[in-house]
C-alpha cells in the first residue's frame, strides 16, 4: 500500500514526498485509518516501526481540516505526553516534517532548561503541544497551559512511563482533560499495568498490534558474550577496533558506570560522550548531535536518556551491563535496525547477570548464541544452587525484637556453568579470538 491510498491531504502527502516516505510500515497502515475516524486506539508496535508517524500524521490531517479561519489566539486542540526529552524533541521534529505544509503549530516544552521561551511560545498560541510530565504539570500549575479545548490526548511510550514512575504524573493530567476527547495509546510492551492504565484512558478503542508482544526486531542479529566483569572494558575496546563497528550506542545501568566507560574509552583514543540525566539539556542535545553527525563513533547511554533516540544507519548496539527488566532489553537493541535496516546488537553478561539473561530470553521466546571465542572469555563463574521451581514460603525474622512473617520468592535453578544456560544453543561464531599483542 502507498500513502496515496490512505485518504491523506495533499499538504501531508507533499511532505511526506520530501522526507523520501513511499509506503507506510505496518503500523502507519493500520493505525492511520482508525485516527481518522475518529477513534480511540491502543497500539502496539516494537521500537523503530514508525509509531510517530503513525499518530502524528493523522493528527495533522484532523486538525488542518477543522481549522477556524477566524481571526485569534490559537488554542491547544492536541497534546502529546512521553517520557524523555529526547524523544519529545524528535516527536517535534517529526510534527514540523509531516506538517510543513498545514498551516498549524507546534511546541514542545520539557524540564532541564529554562522556561522562559516556552511560555513565550505558548502566550502565542499553538494548536500542538509535545511535553513531558514533569514540565507539563508545572506549566499547568502556573497557569500557562489551557486544555479545555483540547480534541486529541497521545500518551506515547506507556510502557517507559511505568518504568520511570510517571504514573501519578499521568494520571494527573488526565484528570485535567476534557471528557470528550479523542485518546491515543501506544506502547512497544504491554505488560498488565500498562493494559489497566489503558483502560482508564481509552474510550471503546480499536487495538492495533502489529508484532507479537515483547519481540525484538527480525532484522537485528544478536550475540552474547560471556564475560568476566573486570574484562568488560577490555573486550569493549577490543570490539571496538574492528572497523565493521560504525557507531555504537554503548548502554549501562547507571550515569556515573556512563561516565566512566566515556573516560576509559577517550583515553585509549576513541571518540566518545555520555548521555544521561545528571547532564545538562545543552550537553545532552550535542553528544546526541554530535552522534548523529558521525563526529563520535561511541555513544554511552543510560535507559532513561536513551529513550527517543533515533540514529539513521546506527549499526550496533552494546550492552555493557544487561538490563534488570527484560522489557528494557527490547527497547535498548531497537535503537538499531528501525525502519527495516539490519542492525547488530551484542551483550556482555557476567556471572550475576545470567538470571537477567535469563529473564530476557523468555520474554523475547528466543536463545540468543553465546560468543564462545573471544579474548575475555569467562572464568569467574561460581555455580549457585537453588529450588526446582519458583515457591513462597513465610519466613520470620526479628525486627525491634518482635518477629514479622514475611513472604520469600525463591528463584528457578540457577545454571551451574555459563553454557547450561543457554539449552539448545545455536553454533557459537568466532569472534577475533586473539587478544591484543598476540
Amino acid at each position: 500500500m502507498s500513502f496515496e491510498k490512505l485518504d491523506l491531504i495533499e499538504p501531508i502527502q507533499r511532505a511526506l514526498k520530501t522526507e523520501g516516505y513511499e509506503k507506510p510500515t505496518p503500523i502507519q497502515e493500520q493505525a492511520i485509518p482508525i485516527i481518522l475516524q475518529r477513534k480511540d486506539l491502543l497500539g502496539c508496535a516494537q521500537t523503530g516501526t514508525g509509531k510517530t508517524a503513525a499518530f502524528a500524521i493523522p493528527i495533522i490531517q484532523i486538525l488542518h481540516n477543522s481549522q477556524n479561519p477566524a481571526k485569534g489566539k490559537r488554542k491547544i486542540k492536541a497534546l502529546i505526553v512521553t517520557p524523555t526529552r529526547e524523544l519529545a524533541i524528535q516527536i517535534g521534529e517529526s510534527f514540523s516534517a509531516y506538517g510543513r505544509h498545514a498551516g498549524l503549530r507546534h511546541t514542545v516544552i520539557f524540564g532541564g532548561v529554562g522556561e522562559r521561551p516556552q511560555t513565550d511560545a505558548l502566550r502565542q498560541g499553538i494548536d500542538i503541544l509535545i511535553a513531558t510530565p514533569g514540565r507539563l504539570l508545572d506549566l499547568m500549575n502556573q497557569g500557562y497551559i489551557d486544555l479545555r479545548n483540547l480534541e486529541l490526548f497521545v500518551l506515547d511510550e506507556a510502557d517507559r512511563m511505568l518504568d520511570m514512575g510517571f504514573i501519578h504524573d499521568v494520571k494527573r493530567i488526565i484528570a485535567e482533560l476534557p471528557n470528550e476527547r479523542q485518546s491515543l495509546f501506544f506502547s512497544a510492551t504491554m505488560p498488565s499495568d500498562i493494559v489497566k492504565l489503558s483502560q482508564t484512558i481509552l474510550n471503546n478503542p480499536e487495538k492495533v498490534e502489529v508484532t507479537p508482544e515483547s519481540t525484538t526486531a527480525e532484522k537485528v542479529e544478536q550475540w552474547i558474550f560471556m564475560v568476566n566483569y573486570a574484562d568488560k572494558r577490555s573486550l569493549l575496546l577490543h570490539l571496538l577496533r574492528k572497523p565493521e563497528i560504525v557507531s555504537a550506542l554503548v548502554f549501562t545501568r547507571t550515569k556515573h558506570g556512563a561516565d566512566k566507560v566515556v573516560q576509559f574509552l577517550q583515553k585509549n583514543g576513541h571518540q566518545a560522550q555520555a548521555i544521561h540525566g545528571n547532564k545538562s539539556q545543552n550537553a545532552r542535545q550535542k553528544a546526541l548531535s554530535d552522534f548523529k553527525s558521525g563526529k563520535i563513533r561511541v555513544l554511552v547511554a543510560t535507559d532513561i536518556a536513551a529513550r527517543g533516540i533515533d540514529v539513521d544507519d546506527l549499526s550496533h548496539v552494546i550492552n555493557y551491563e544487561i538490563p534488570n527488566i527484560p522489557e528494557t532489553y527490547v527497547h535498548r537493541i531497537g535503537r538499531t535496525g528501525r525502519a527495516g535496516q539490519s542492525g547488530i546488537a551484542f551483550s556482555f553478561c557476567d556471572n550475576t547477570e545470567i538470571l537477567f539473561l535469563r529473564d530476557i530470553q523468555r520474554l523475547i521466546s528466543q536463545t540468543i548464541p553465546v560468543v564462545e571465542d573471544h579474548p575475555y572469555p569467562l572464568t569467574d563463574f561460581t555455580p549457585v544452587k537453588a529450588p526446582a521451581k519458583v515457591t513462597r514460603k513465610p519466613i520470620r525474622r526479628e525486627h525491634n525484637g518482635q518477629a514479622v512473617r514475611e513472604t520469600s520468592n525463591n528463584r528457578e535453578n540457577r545454571p551451574s556453568s555459563h553454557t547450561s544456560a543457554h539449552p539448545e544453543q545455536k553454533p557459537a561464531r568466532r569472534f577475533w579470538s586473539k587478544r591484543p599483542g598476540q
